[in-house]
């Protein structure tokens, strides 16, 4: 996902969408609905694997793309391929809703697809090399990598692309080496054990977040530790 302005509307919009489907996501930070709305669509375009790409704009900050596509109410979303408009929805919908929507403008499977699907290193460099920002293909390079260690080449590989659930996950497993939990067990143990430090120590502060970001969005425990978090800081 990224935060497009009016200055980079062209290069992240328009020239992105000559590669993959773009949804852009028009919000304010006074709306309650596009609150609401935001973690739906970051989700759903997130499990596409890069093959649809999410940017949103601040419609305050940037009037000349709110006024490219005449918004009268927001949330606004419109999805574009090849520069044009070829999809959208005014209002706060539902996942049901939103998720038909990404699959209307998800693409069919192409090679770069079929190799990142195979899974195996080759497999995804091959991918890298026909399409080298590929989400799907970067992500899951960086990890094999890191898997044996070899960490300076996936920060760089995902440096390609941009920030994501996944990225912070694979980039938290970097920093972590050798500290990666192997267990369930293993890991609340160790976040209770840095709970105490986090607020004057910056390092254990720094690997009591990556702990959390290897935590699925929906794990019950991501949302318990990062309150407790707070309470420590604050």
């Amino acid at each position: 996902m990224v935060d497009v302005t009016d200055d980079t509307f062209a290069t992240e919009v328009l020239d992105r969408s000559t590669q993959v489907p773009v949804v852009v996501d028009l919000w304010a930070p006074w709306c309650s609905p596009c609150r609401m709305l935001g973690p739906i669509i970051e989700k759903a375009v997130d499990e596409t694997d890069g093959a649809v790409a999410l940017v949103k704009v601040n419609v305050d900050e940037n009037p000349r793309i709110a006024a490219t596509f005449e918004v009268q109410s927001i949330p606004a979303v419109y999805a574009l391929k090849d520069r044009k408009v070829v999809d959208g929805f005014i209002g706060a919908q539902g996942e049901q809703v939103v998720r038909a929507f990404i699959d209307r403008i998800t693409p069919g499977n192409s090679e770069v697809d079929e190799l990142v699907a195979a899974g195996d290193e080759a497999s995804l460099r091959k991918a890298i090399e026909l399409v080298p920002d590929h989400p799907g293909a970067v992500v899951a390079l960086a990890e094999t990598l890191v898997g044996r260690g070899e960490t300076d080449e996936a920060v760089g590989l995902l440096s390609r692309v941009p920030e994501s659930s996944q990225t912070r996950r694979v980039l938290a497993l970097a920093r972590l080496g050798a500290q990666a939990p192997t267990g369930s067990g293993e890991l609340e143990g160790k976040l209770d054990q840095l709970l105490d430090r986090v607020k004057q120590d910056d390092a254990a502060r720094q690997e009591f977040l990556d702990l959390l970001a290897t935590l699925a969005e929906d794990d019950p425990r991501s949302l318990r530790y990062r309150r407790a978090l707070s309470a420590r800081l604050f």
